[in-house]
């Protein structure tokens, strides 16, 4: 059984503050060792539950976060940027898929949340509904028939997560308060949650695959999708309407329909970029 972690830094454990997510800072610094961790404890139990392979996608921000020397020599590591599929990149090569360090989107409440940009981006909605980055790559998993298996964060993304993958494994490692401020459970103890749920998750998928062979079953995922996405100012919707295929939504919004997961999660992230390069140092 191969497995891809796809591995989000603001759901780690002892996350709450943008400096612990920012490349460079002394919080940053501190904090990488504890994302590490969380990865280890979740490699440690897919292997005990049968997993054969774990490749861990580095996908926060610059995407060269976790430390390499301190990995579990078990897994494989991909960091770096400019992947073809993101934040899931190495889906379709995967057996399932654990979502690790999540969080909840733009708009929402949750610790650090926020969808691809940081406040530029105030709301996020796909096919009428509200969404965030677990959303997305759930559907882009989908689109590939790789089911999510667990994910990992705060309580409240552990609860969004049912309506993204109804009945998936959830690890709370910390209870929201505030966007900024978390009840947080020791490194130790969460290590051993995540192991726990990293185990039994990758029992449950061993046991339902094999069901699912023997019953020929299996699940069709390429379908249009309709992202529409709120920017806090009138000047960024502008500037991403130059991308092609989006449409006006509302003095501040954009839109656009696209034929699959992948397709629509590129064209978001595009929409995201050519945001972020429209923003004013000093009046965004």
């Amino acid at each position: 059984m191969r497995v891809l972690i796809s591995a989000d830094m603001e759901g780690a454990t002892g996350v709450t503050c943008p400096a612990d997510v920012e490349p460079g800072t002394d919080s940053w610094t501190r904090m990488r060792p504890l994302f590490t961790s969380d990865v280890n404890a979740v490699v440690e139990g897919l292997f005990a539950g049968g997993a054969t392979d774990v490749l861990v996608n580095d996908a926060h921000y610059m995407q060269r976060n976790l430390l390499l020397e301190a990995l579990d020599p078990r897994a494989r590591l991909l960091t770096g940027r400019h992947k073809p599929l993101g934040m899931m990149q190495g889906a379709d090569r995967a057996d399932a898929v654990v979502f690790l360090g999540y969080h909840t989107g733009a708009g929402q409440q949750g610790v650090l949340s926020h969808t691809y940009l940081g406040a530029g981006l105030t709301a996020f909605r796909i096919d009428g509904e509200p969404a965030d980055e677990g959303r997305m790559n759930a559907l882009l998993a989908e689109q590939y028939e790789v089911p999510v298996i667990l994910v990992t964060g705060d309580d409240l993304v552990c609860e969004a997560a049912q309506v993204w993958v109804p009945g998936v494994r959830t690890a709370a490692v910390k209870e929201c308060v505030s966007r900024y401020a978390a009840i947080c459970l020791p490194p130790l103890r969460s290590a051993e949650l995540l192991r726990t749920r990293a185990e039994e998750a990758a029992r449950d998928h061993g046991t339902s695959s094999a069901q699912d062979s023997s019953s020929g079953s299996r699940r069709g995922g390429v379908r249009h999708h309709r992202f529409e996405l709120d920017f806090h100012a009138p000047h960024l919707a502008a500037a991403v309407l130059a991308v092609p295929t989006t449409e006006p939504n509302g003095p501040c919004g954009i839109a656009f329909t696209a034929p699959d997961a992948t397709t629509a999660a590129r064209t978001f992230k595009v929409c995201t970029i050519v945001a972020g390069a429209a923003m004013e140092e000093h009046f965004d």
